[in-house]
């Protein structure tokens, strides 16, 4: 899937237009929630989210993940950080 792709399923998926965002290379989040859906593909590097049942989601570059509001999640990015664009809902 393209930017421009996403950026539709983004749309169609009633999220607000994709934003890149970046996080540098190890950076690691605790256990936490958003108040907002957020629907994401990475454009470069690699993270890791971990559900509250253990459960791990590890996405690279292509990749598309989605997490509903007030999800208890941990973050965790690799060694080369990551890029990703994120749309919010």
């Amino acid at each position: 899937m393209n930017e421009a792709a996403f950026q539709e399923k983004l749309k169609q998926g009633g999220y607000a237009e994709g934003v890149i965002k970046e996080m540098d290379a190890n950076y690691h989040e605790d256990t936490h929630t958003h108040d907002f859906g957020a629907s994401i593909m990475v454009l470069s590097g690699k993270i890791s989210v971990t559900l509250e049942d253990g459960s791990v989601e590890t996405c690279q570059t292509g990749d598309t993940f989605a997490l509903e509001a007030n999800i208890p999640h941990a973050e965790q990015v690799g060694p080369e950080g990551v890029r990703f664009l994120v749309g919010r809902k």
